[in-house]
This record gives structure tokens, sequence and C-alpha cells, in this order.
């Protein structure tokens, strides 16, 4: 009897680790299945980030973003051929110039610096014209996809250059640019940043930021609000007579920070037909672990240093560098791809699946876990396939919302111009 139980037990113990092995295996292979989805949904739709820092690098002498760069040893973030391993199909270029003097020696070294990396966008789709090529309007992101190229898009960050003459907006759009980024880190003539370690100036736009807003509208230049502070947005929003964008900013109710957006606000961007695009930097998606030792430091290196709009370009870059440095000397843990689709799903939850995108902020201090450059942007599809979501609602988070509201401001410009007449 003793030994009928020991080989009863015996089998027990075989067929256990048999249906263990057999549960393992089919979790592999679901998890291969899943992906295998996701990649085919990732391939079939229009894929388009909406912000990439990278004509900062196009200006540097011998970068050459028909190569492929290592993001580890370069810090590049994205070029055409991690386009194509991402499954990337359409970027906007973001022409980035820093807050500096608020005079007309100022405003004119941040056109002509502006001028200088928006032709060299144009420079680079014309060399590369076998690869990508240059996009003006919604359409043509589908037209070069069928083609097998990349859509490049043009817009601004940061109103800085635009100065206090309001017909730089018009020699922008006609130079290729398709949305503009009102403010940036600081206050500049134009309206109020969420950051500005000074506070308001304007209590959200001037009134030459109003001016501005109406001829974006006019022309067919989408509104971008990120950076922007609270005040900003809500004059923006109410003034704008056309849907407006954030075009790298995430959900404040699940990461508390200003650069965030509140519920009030996603609730806003739905009414106005708007549209929010998720950005993949780790201090916006996820809470930053305390760490005294860090705080410290950046404390006192910013209590030695002059306010940022007394500062020479020397003097600013020379601060950015000692900060970088205390960053990697301190580095806090990347956020991950799951922290991305959590904003994504609390977006969704709060304004709908219509107004939520993509806006990596890609050569700008965008990267994380699992999407660290431009070759893995395919992950964020398969974590949306993972929690549920659709084709067709993966479509819209791609690229299709974003492209309904730029025919949508296109549509209004039209009508804007035909009234003028």
């Amino acid at each position: 009897m003793f030994k009928l139980c020991l080989n009863y037990l015996g089998s027990f113990m075989i067929l256990s680790l048999i249906f263990s092995c057999a549960s393992d295996l089919s979790k592999i292979d679901s998890e291969k299945e899943l992906i295998e989805k996701a990649l085919d949904i990732h391939n079939r739709v229009l894929t388009l980030d909406t912000h990439a820092d990278t004509p900062l690098r196009m200006i540097q002498p011998g970068f050459d973003l028909s190569e492929r760069h290592d993001p580890n040893e370069t810090g590049s973030k994205l070029d055409y051929p991690r386009m194509v391993e991402g499954g990337l199909d359409a970027v906007f270029f973001a022409a980035f110039v820093a807050q500096d003097i608020r005079n007309d020696d100022g405003h004119n070294r941040a056109k002509n610096l502006c001028l200088q990396m928006i032709d060299s966008v144009i420079t680079s789709t014309n060399r590369n014209s076998d690869m990508v090529g240059l996009a003006l309007n919604p359409e043509d992101a589908y037209s070069l996809e069928k083609e097998g190229k990349r859509a490049i898009y043009i817009g601004i960050e940061n109103g800085y250059p635009i100065g206090n003459d309001l017909s730089n907006v018009s020699l922008y759009y006609k130079k290729g640019v398709r949305y503009i980024t009102l403010v940036h880190s600081s206050n500049n003539d134009l309206a109020d940043s969420s950051t500005d370690s000074n506070g308001p100036e304007h209590e959200g736009l001037s009134d030459f930021g109003n001016e501005v807003v109406k001829e974006m509208n006019r022309l067919g230049i989408m509104v971008d609000v990120s950076h922007g502070s609270d005040s900003l947005f809500y004059d923006t929003i109410a003034l704008s007579k056309a849907p407006i964008i954030a075009s790298h900013s995430n959900a404040r109710k699940v990461t508390n920070h200003e650069r965030n957006m509140t519920d009030e606000m996603l609730k806003l961007m739905a009414k106005n037909g708007g549209v929010v695009q998720l950005t993949m930097l780790s201090n916006y998606l996820r809470e930053v672990p305390p760490n005294a030792e860090k705080d410290s430091a950046i404390a006192a290196l910013r209590s030695s240093m002059k306010p940022v709009v007394e500062m020479t370009e020397e003097e600013q870059n020379e601060a950015r560098e000692s900060i970088k440095k205390l960053n990697d000397m301190f580095p806090a843990p990347m956020a991950n791809v799951k922290n991305v689709v959590d904003h994504i799903d609390h977006i969704v939850n709060v304004a709908g699946i219509d107004h939520v995108g993509i806006g990596c902020d890609f050569d700008g201090g965008g990267g994380i876990e699992g999407v660290f450059d431009a070759s893995e942007v395919m992950n964020i599809t398969i974590e949306l396939v993972r929690r549920g979501y659709s084709e067709d609602q993966i479509e819209k988070i791609w690229g299709g919302n974003l492209i309904r509201v730029f025919k949508e401001v296109q549509a209004i410009a039209e009508k804007i111009q035909t009234e003028e007449i």
C-alpha cells in the first residue's frame, strides 16, 4: 500500500510538472501572438510623433540623419534608419530656440537660429528624398507612406523667434511651419510659461500673444499650449477659433507636475476638439523618487547662478551642462511604457479616445525604458494591445486624432481667409 501511494505521488508530481510546463508554454505562445498582433497593427496604422527636437542636432557640423546613430554613444534619439526600425511613419521636427534676452538683438538672433534649423530640415529632406519627404498638409503623411517614405513636418518650439513682429508668423508658415509652441520654460513676449521661476508676467496670453494666436488661426498653423501656464491654456482655448494641441504634455492627475494638464483642461480639450500628445519624459510620467542629496546639490548650484534672463548664451550653456552633470551623478529610475499607457488610459477616461496622441520629445529629453529612442516606439502599441485597445483606437492615438485636428485647423483658416476677401 505504501509503495502504491509513492507511485501515485510520483505520478501526480510528474503530471503537475507537465501541466506547469504546458501553462508556461501557453503563456509564451499567447505573448508571442499578442506581440505579432500589435506589430501588424503598428505597421498598418499611420504612426505620427508630434515632437522631436532633432533640428538642434541637424545644425551641428557633420551630423547626418540618413545615418544610424547609437543613442548611448551620441545621445541622438532619432534618425531616418531608426524611424524605419521603429515603424514611425511621420514626425514633427521642432525648431527649438531657448529663451534669451527679449530685445531686438535677442529676437534677431532667435529668428536667425530658427530659420537655420528650418532650412536644415528642408535641406535634409531634399538630400534624402528616397527615404523621406517634406510634409505641409495632413494628407501628405498618407501619400508619403504609400510611397514608402517617412513624412517630415516642421514646428517651432517657443514663440520667442516671433519676437514682437507679427509678420514673422507668416514667414514661418511659408517656410513650412505647421505648429508653434507659444512659450517654453520662461515667459516671453507672447505668454507665460508654466515653469518660469519669476512667476506670471501676463497672467496668460499677452495682448501681442492674442494677435499671434489669431494670425495662426488665419494661416492654418496649429496652436500648441505645451509648456504654457494654466492661465495661458484657458486664454488660448477661449480665444482660438480652431482646435488647439498640446504637442508633448501628460495628465497631472497621474503625475503631479505643472507641465501636465489637469482633468478640467482635458475636458476642455475634448470640448474644443483638440488633442493632447503624450510625451516620453520620465518626470512627467511618474513621481520622482526622493533624493535629498541631489536636491541639495541642485539647490546650491541654482543659488549661485544669475537669473536666466541675465545670462549670456555661454553662461546658459554652462548652467545646463552643470545641471546635466548633477543629474548624471544622481540618476533617477526611468519611467517605462506602462507609465505612458497609464496616462493614455486616464486621458481616454476623462476626455475620450479622440483627444490623445503621441509626442515623444526625442532629442529634447524624451526617452524612457522601452522607448529609449525612435527604434522602440512600437512598444507603445504592444502595451496598448495588451490593455485591450482596438486597432481603430490605436490608429486614432498614433496619428488619426492629430490629423483630424490638423485638417480642421486648415479648414477654419480657409474660412477665415474667404471671409476677409
